[in-house]
C-alpha cells in the first residue's frame, strides 16, 4: 500500500492535537511536511511533532513531491485561495469547516477539486461519533417510529488557548455560529439524513467576542422529512454540558455529553418498553474520519464529509446569521 503523504497547511492547535496523530493511524499515512507564513513557527512546529519539513511559503510545500493531500486548518478567509491552490497542484484537499466565509468561495472551492480531479472533504468530525452514529441506525431501524423533532445542546466554554482570532477577528470568519452551528448542522443532515429548508436564528453578544461577533446562538428549522430542529449553541457556558435528542412517534433518542471531539458519551433510547441504553463505538473520530478519506484516495469510496457537505453545512450557519440580522425566517439554498 502506497503511503499518502499529508502536508498541514497552517501549524494549528486542532493538528497538533488530533490531526497528526489521526494521519499517522492511518496504515498508509504519514506527515511530511507544515507550513506557517511565520518561519520560524514552521521550524519550531516540525521539529516539536516529528515532521520532516517546514515551509512559510504554501507554493513550496505543494512542490514538494512528498505531499499528496493537504490538510487546511488557517483561519476561514484563507480557505478557498489555498485550496484552489492546492487542486491546482494536484493534491487532495481536506479542509477545517468553515469552508469559506461565503457560500460563493465555498462552491469555488468544491469546483476547482472537481476539475483537478481530486478528493475534497470537510473536517466534519461530529459525524464520526459512535454516538451519532447509533443514533442514525436507531432511526433508520425504527426504534423510535417516525421522527418529528431534535435538539441539540452546543453551548460551551471556548478554551482559553482557542480565544484568539474566534472571539476578535470578524473578518477571519469568527464567531460561534461560523465555528459552532456549522457542526450541529452538519450532524442533523446526518443523523437525519435528511436536508435542512429553513432556519430562524437569533445570536447574542455578552462581551466575550469583540463587538461585530455573535458568542451565543439559538436557532429553529425545519428539515425535508418534516422534523423541526433546535440548536443552542456558545463559547459563554462553562457548565452545560451537550446533548443531542431526536423524538419520534414511537420513541425518543437521549445523547449526553456527545458533542465533544473525543470519542465519549451515552445514548439511551426510550420507548413505551421502558429504557436501554444503546451500545456504542469508541473509535476516535477523527482517525475515522481520515480513514474514509483515505479509502476514497485509493477510489474505494470511504465514508467521509465531502466538499458538498461542507458547502451545505455553511449555507445553514449563514442563514442563521442572516435571519437573526434581519428577523426573518430564511430559506437554506446551498446552491448545489
Amino acid at each position: 500500500m502506497s503511503k499518502v503523504g499529508w502536508g498541514l497547511v497552517g501549524a494549528s492547535t486542532i493538528a497538533r492535537e488530533y490531526m497528526i496523530d489521526a494521519i499517522r493511524q492511518q496504515p498508509d499515512g504519514e506527515v511530511v511536511a507544515v507550513m506557517s507564513s511565520d518561519a520560524e513557527r514552521a521550524r519550531r512546529y516540525a521539529a516539536e511533532n516529528g515532521i520532516p519539513t517546514g515551509y512559510d511559503d504554501l507554493d513550496a510545500l505543494l512542490a514538494d513531491p512528498a505531499v499528496d493531500a493537504v490538510y487546511i486548518s488557517t483561519t476561514n478567509e484563507l480557505h478557498r485561495a489555498q485550496a484552489e491552490a492546492a487542486a491546482r497542484a494536484g493534491k487532495h484537499v481536506l479542509s477545517e469547516k468553515p469552508l469559506a466565509l461565503t457560500l460563493d468561495d465555498a462552491l469555488a472551492m468544491v469546483m476547482a477539486c472537481r476539475e483537478a480531479g481530486v478528493v475534497m472533504g470537510t473536517n466534519h468530525h461530529l459525524r464520526h461519533a459512535g454516538t451519532h452514529r447509533a443514533m442514525r441506525q436507531a432511526i433508520r431501524d425504527g426504534l423510535i417510529g417516525r421522527p418529528l423533532a431534535a435538539r441539540v445542546f452546543h453551548a460551551v466554554y471556548l478554551p482559553e488557548h482557542l480565544q484568539g482570532w474566534r472571539l476578535s477577528n470578524p473578518a477571519a470568519g469568527g464567531g460561534v455560529v461560523l465555528d459552532i452551528t456549522v457542526h450541529d448542522a452538519d450532524t442533523l443532515r446526518f443523523v437525519l439524513d435528511a436536508e435542512p429548508v429553513e432556519v430562524t436564528g437569533l445570536t447574542q453578544h455578552v462581551g466575550m467576542a469583540a463587538e461585530g461577533l455573535e458568542d451565543g446562538a439559538m436557532a429553529v428549522g425545519r428539515f425535508t422529512n418534516g422534523v423541526i430542529v433546535q440548536t443552542h449553541d456558545a463559547f459563554t457556558v462553562r457548565h452545560a454540558g451537550t446533548g443531542f435528542e431526536v423524538h419520534g412517534s414511537e420513541g425518543s433518542l437521549i445523547a449526553n455529553d456527545c458533542m465533544s471531539q473525543q470519542p465519549r458519551g451515552t445514548v439511551v433510547l426510550r420507548t413505551a418498553a421502558g429504557e436501554r441504553e444503546l451500545e456504542v463505538e469508541r473509535n476516535g473520530l477523527y482517525v475515522r474520519a481520515l480513514a474514509g478519506f483515505h479509502a476514497a484516495i485509493r477510489g474505494e469510496g470511504g465514508e467521509y464529509a465531502t466538499g458538498e457537505d461542507g458547502v451545505r453545512s455553511l449555507a445553514y450557519a449563514l442563514a442563521v446569521l442572516e435571519s437573526a440580522r434581519t428577523g426573518r425566517t430564511v430559506a437554506v439554498d446551498p446552491k448545489l
